[in-house]
């Protein structure tokens, strides 16, 4: 019941500042895609604290990928690939927001396609995405479908390997992508920030380009961010933004 409260007073409060603004930048993290089913990294019960022979971290490293490829690929598409999995509430309104001429982008830090499958159209994708995947040896662009060729590893037509467009450990994000991520957040004039512990650099460190008044972060944790936040919502993404009316 106190929760309940809690999300009701802060839909109102976000609701008025939403009313308010109309260049609204959304810069989210995997708690925004927990609510869908989507385990994060971090947390108690995240991928980083399962127990595997391999530390997850190592798996998922440029050194591993190229050195045991088979074996990346074998935890790539157990543990990376969503099976079966929705847009939530918040991807939801989100999408619906940038429709209505409020949100100018969404910002993520999650590989998943759940922002798409929502509909947004102005996404940067941080981290990139596992819907896409390029040849090693010839560059050439591929789906998802790549993944269904029946090789354990997946290869272009050339023979190359199939590299996921997904920033690795060891790997540098994609400079365009951070600089036009950067000058959204320099011009907005409300930026929410959202399942996201901010300890990932370089990307938790965008934040810092937002100038104005209204930077609102919601987390289920506390987060570095709480002490100069302009609000703070230690509540649910979903049940929050289900209660906002565009």
């Amino acid at each position: 019941m106190e929760q309940n409260r809690a999300i009701e007073d802060a839909a109102e409060e976000l609701q008025s500042l939403i009313d308010s603004s109309d260049r609204i930048v959304f810069f989210g993290g995997a708690g925004v895609s927990t609510e869908s089913g989507i385990p994060d990294f971090r947390s108690v019960d995240g991928l980083y604290s399962q127990k595997y022979d391999v530390p997850p971290e190592e798996i998922l490293s440029h050194t591993y990928f190229c050195s045991h490829t088979e074996e990346f690929y074998k935890f790539y598409r157990e543990k990376m690939i969503p099976q079966g999995i929705s847009p939530n509430s918040a991807h939801l309104k989100l999408a619906e927001l940038e429709r209505a001429g409020k949100l100018s982008a969404v910002i993520t830090q999650n590989i998943d396609t759940l922002h798409r499958d929502a509909g947004t159209v102005k996404l940067y994708e941080l981290h990139g995405t596992v819907s896409s995947y390029r040849c090693m040896k010839c560059g050439k662009n591929a789906g998802t479908e790549c993944l269904m060729s029946g090789e354990n590893v997946p290869l272009c037509s050339c023979g190359g390997i199939m590299k996921p467009d997904v920033v690795l450990y060891e790997e540098a994000l994609d400079e365009k992508v951070c600089t036009k991520a950067i000058a959204e957040i320099a011009s907005a004039d409300m930026l929410i920030v959202a399942g996201t512990s901010l300890t990932v650099y370089p990307a938790a460190g965008f934040v810092r380009y937002y100038s104005g008044n209204k930077l609102v972060l919601i987390n289920r944790d506390p987060t570095p961010l709480d002490r100069t936040a302009n609000y703070v919502y230690h509540v649910s993404v979903g049940k929050l933004f289900e209660r906002i009316k565009v």
